[in-house]
């Protein structure tokens, strides 16, 4: 196993220069002198309110560096990549809000050794030189059945717990006050990761090991061991599979969902995951929770807390009041809280009606003349062909392009073909007996298409030729296909 590229300056510093790039890129954040720490810039106006103060290892980001602001967290002390944060910059962290006017500071931790560790040992340094100091300690995955004994691990949940305690805090809640409310919050909360890759320590080799057809249930977001492997699912059984676990009554670690309970979802890249996996996991994640008569108040959808490269998700549930859903909307000024509307997630909205036809574009009816027959029968074949082709012209097209060539056009034919399915045509639904092949053994791939200006690759269209017996079939292509499949997004 290789170690994976990371475009980073040195192994040694990469924690360092990420948080000195966020500080450049954010005029409202400023790096406390000699320490891995990240500080509101207006200290000034936590005088008389209580500060808050998370942190951990890096490489979590958007976490916790994205989380300060007006509104969330006053500070963030980083750890190297996966490494808790040493106990002298932690202690240095309250020192600079105590002496800043706060009016106490709370510590939100995620459930990890080595935070729980040094955070608390931070603690109760402050706590011997006169400083008002308590912590929480975030506890939300969902995955093991019978608890462990260090309890339930950190996870995406500590930001929807940053976010209720910065809303408390601006509000000028007391310290017992914020403590009280999100232990509450955090007791009333879930999360589940589900992976398809490993992540990897810059310098180091992928944390572990899954085949090309499996995803892993239950991990951590440093790549600790779930509970389950498995083949990889579809989008939608996958999310069933994963909100069912998390509220299975047999599980030790699940969280009771009861048809009419209100619900926060947070649906979380852990890093690899492409926006477009990301979106279909989202509306499967609705369309389940709706099934099963919750009410989701607000949908959060985005990378939040990630493994480095991760490809995976995880799923967050906290259950609501309209209380708590006021301090989940309250305004803030960290970076890495989304735009979010203050209205519930749903399936089904309201769509924007079809426009009017204008005079003259109606679809004229289907020719049914004395050439329809035949000419059915060529673009059958067109079509036949085109289906029979994708592997080919994908394989041209990853010569020059992006290698889809062969579905654009596969798609086209669908299309194309769409009347005759309806009507059982035997060509294209059981590909007909009697009806001719293209000759593919008979010419040989070019050997170096250039796509045209626009980016369709037109003289893939133009270069197999059939050796002997359709020669009309290029010509069908040329002036048909090829036009309807750069038209249905060939790019």
């Amino acid at each position: 196993m290789e170690v994976p590229k990371k475009l980073v300056n040195s192994v040694a510093s990469c924690a360092d220069d990420a948080l000195a790039g966020l500080v450049a890129c954010n005029p409202g954040l400023r790096l406390l002198q000699g320490h891995r720490v990240v500080l509101r810039a207006d200290l000034v106006a936590i005088q008389g309110r209580v500060a808050l103060l998370s942190g951990g290892g890096s490489g979590h980001e958007p976490a916790h560096a994205g989380y300060i602001g007006k509104g969330m967290l006053t500070g963030v002390v980083a750890g190297a990549v996966f490494t808790s944060p040493a106990v002298g910059s932690i202690l240095a962290a309250i020192r600079v809000v105590t002496q800043a006017g706060a009016a106490g500071t709370l510590l939100i931790v995620k459930n990890y050794t080595g935070d729980r560790l040094n955070f608390g040992l931070a603690l109760e340094q402050a706590r011997a030189e006169g400083a008002n100091v308590q912590m929480v300690v975030v506890g939300d995955d969902s995955a093991f059945a019978t608890l462990k004994k260090a309890g339930r691990r950190g996870l995406c949940g500590t930001v929807l717990i940053h976010k209720v305690a910065g809303a408390l805090a601006e509000a000028g809640a007391s310290l017992n006050e914020i403590v009280e409310r999100v232990s509450a919050a955090a007791k009333a909360m879930g999360t589940l990761g589900l992976s398809l890759s490993p992540c990897s320590i810059p310098g180091s080799k992928p944390t572990f090991r899954l085949a090309e057809d499996e995803m892993e249930l239950g991990l951590g977001i440093h790549g600790e061991a779930g509970v389950r492997r498995m083949k990889v699912l579809p989008a939608d059984e996958a999310v069933e599979t994963m909100l069912v676990h998390m509220t299975d009554p047999s599980n030790a670690s699940h969280l009771p969902l009861r048809p009419g309970a209100s619900v926060v979802l947070v649906v979380n890249n852990l890093g690899g995951l492409s926006c477009l996996e990301l979106g279909i996991v989202a509306g499967a994640a609705v369309r389940c929770l709706e099934s099963r008569g919750i009410h989701i108040a607000r949908a959060l959808v985005g990378s939040f807390m990630t493994a480095l490269e991760m490809a995976g998700v995880s799923l967050t549930l906290m259950l609501v009041d309209e209380e708590l859903v006021g301090l989940i909307d309250a305004e803030t000024t960290a970076m890495a809280w989304p735009n979010l509307a203050a209205a519930p997630a749903m399936s089904q909205r309201q769509e924007v009606p079809v426009p009017i036809e204008g005079p003259g574009t109606a679809q004229h009816e289907t020719s049914t003349g004395p050439g329809a027959a035949q000419a059915q029968l060529v673009l059958e074949l067109v079509c036949s062909t085109l289906l029979d082709m994708q592997d080919k012209l994908n394989e041209l097209d990853r010569e020059a392009g992006d290698g889809d060539c062969g579905h654009t056009h596969a798609r086209a034919a669908q299309v194309a073909a769409a009347p005759w399915h309806r009507r059982g045509c035997p060509c294209l639904s059981a590909r007909g007996a009697g009806i001719p092949r293209f000759p593919w053994s008979n010419w040989e791939a070019p050997a170096a298409p250039r796509p045209s200006r626009s980016g369709c690759v037109r003289g893939r269209h133009r270069q197999p030729q059939p050796s002997s017996s359709l020669p009309w079939l290029t010509c069908c292509w040329r002036r048909w296909v090829a036009p309807l499949a750069c038209s249905t997004g060939c790019s």
